[in-house]
């Protein structure tokens, strides 16, 4: 992956010069700054890999730029980052999936971090671009838990999150996901009882499934595997292991598909 960065923003100023300053010196970026045109778009993100939109008011009048950029993570696998305020992201979430957003920054923002984590999403070792076309359901009832793993597997995977089985139903009834990974222990609609609502259906019958569970001994990952999921994850595993199965995952799926 390249590192090259096209910066969309309305005007220039001392935060957009500062920012970009910034890109090149913490993270070695080339960036590239455009305004908010669809024409300027499509001619700079030729050799872009990464879209940092730097919203403003501009975003709640913008849907032909929005829908483009929506356009262009799809069709073309680039990955979108997101600057802006609560109810900018707000207006742009309405028309980009916020699974499409790879990374969003609330202002006020850290420039040096900013600039960190944006190398992190080009220097992973495992990843191309083209994992960025996975997309990954994690449903789980613990919302620190959720931004925690959303947080480790969106630099690689397009990552939804859910806090309960209904909605996780409700979600897949008009998507499909190339992965679930789904928290065995949650009140009212536990993880087993989801697995069995997606079986159920022809649609959603062939998702992948992973539980997520936090118990290790021996009866409860016989009572998780009795279920057939793909596999089952600890919760207690470290970050890179969980990486490293989630990667294996995509990998041996990948290589199956071609034999």
């Amino acid at each position: 992956m390249n590192n090259n960065i096209l910066l969309i923003s309305d005007g220039g100023g001392f935060m957009i010069d500062a920012l970009a300053n910034n890109l090149k010196k913490v993270a070695d970026f080339s960036v590239t700054k455009i305004s908010p045109s669809v024409d300027e778009i499509k001619t700079g993100a030729a050799s872009a890999e990464i879209i940092l939109l730097y919203s403003g008011d501009y975003v709640h009048d913008s849907t032909d730029v929005l829908v483009y950029l929506k356009d262009m993570v799809t069709e073309q696998k680039k990955i979108l980052c997101v600057i802006g305020y609560e109810k900018e992201i707000e207006s742009i979430t309405k028309v980009i999936p916020a699974h499409q957003i790879t990374r969003t920054f609330p202002r006020p923002f850290d420039m040096r971090k900013l600039a960190e984590e944006l190398d992190g999403v080009t220097s992973v070792g495992t990843v191309t671009v083209s994992d960025k076309s996975k997309h990954i359901l994690l449903v789980d009832d613990d919302g620190a838990f959720l931004k925690m793993m959303q947080t480790w597997l969106s630099p690689q995977y397009r990552v939804t999150i859910v806090n309960s089985g209904m909605q996780a139903i409700t979600f897949i009834a008009t998507n499909t996901p190339d992965l679930i990974l789904l928290d065995y222990d949650m009140p009212i609609t536990p993880g087993p009882q989801v697995l069995e609502m997606i079986r159920s259906e022809p649609s959603s019958a062939n998702i992948p499934v992973i539980f997520l569970t936090g118990k290790a001994d021996r009866d409860s990952v016989t009572n998780v595997m009795r279920l057939k999921p793909e596999g089952y994850l600890l919760k207690t595993m470290k970050k890179q292991d969980i990486l490293d199965s989630v990667n294996h995952f995509f990998v041996t799926k990948e290589w199956r598909s071609k034999q």
